[in-house]
């Protein structure tokens, strides 16, 4: 499967985005999917996921949680992250993953998921 992630831009604190990741290929909804970020200098941080069906399994970053919100359009192969309350410090590449054979324990570890999307840069700034 490939993944593309769109989304990003500028925005101010306390401001709103929303991500979205198109899967190509099929059996999007058999697919677990992530989105993680990555700040300049800092290693790549877990974010949100999502379990195939969408109605199991969402795990949120404490940094995030109560602010986003992970969702998915199995019909449309789409996955989306909605960003409320920005913080500058939400500035960051953000990515998509999924992976179809991952254990929802592991579902936070970037190298469980096999397949990643370009990412997409959200700055927060004012």
């Amino acid at each position: 499967v490939q993944l593309q992630a769109s989304g990003g831009g500028l925005v101010q604190p306390g401001g709103s985005l929303r991500l979205s990741c198109v899967a190509s290929g099929r059996a999007f909804s058999t697919y677990f999917m992530g989105w993680f970020r990555q700040a300049p200098g800092a290693e790549r941080e877990f974010v949100a996921c999502i379990s195939g069906s969408g109605r199991s399994t969402l795990k949120y970053a404490d940094a995030v949680k109560g602010r986003f919100t992970i969702s998915r359009d199995n019909a449309k192969n789409t996955a989306f992250l909605q960003m409320n309350s920005l913080k500058p410090e939400d500035t960051a590449v953000y990515y998509c993953a999924g992976d179809r054979s991952l254990i929802a324990g592991l579902a936070t570890v970037p190298n469980e998921y096999d397949y990643w999307g370009q990412g997409t840069l959200v700055t927060v700034s004012s």
